[in-house]
C-alpha cells in the first residue's frame, strides 16, 4: 500500500511542477528536476527520471503553451 501512495504522490508532484517555465531551457531544467525527484522517491533511476521529466515538460509546454 505504501508503494502505491508513494507513486501517487510522486506523480502528483511531477504534474504540479512540470507546468512551469517560460523558455525551453527553463522547461527542461524544471521538468528534469521534477523527474529526478520522482525517480528518487519511487526507487527508480534518478538519471532516467530527469531525462524523461525534461523531455516530457518541454514537449508538453511546446505543444500546449497556454497551459504552461
Amino acid at each position: 500500500m505504501q508503494s502505491i501512495l508513494t507513486k501517487t504522490l510522486a506523480v502528483t508532484a511531477l504534474v504540479g511542477l512540470s507546468a512551469c517555465g517560460d523558455t525551453i531551457p527553463e522547461q527542461a531544467v524544471l521538468g528534469g528536476g521534477a523527474g529526478a525527484i520522482t525517480g528518487a522517491v519511487v526507487g527508480g533511476s534518478v538519471l532516467t527520471g530527469a531525462a524523461v521529466g525534461a523531455a516530457g515538460n518541454v514537449v508538453y509546454c511546446q505543444t500546449y503553451p497556454s497551459r504552461c
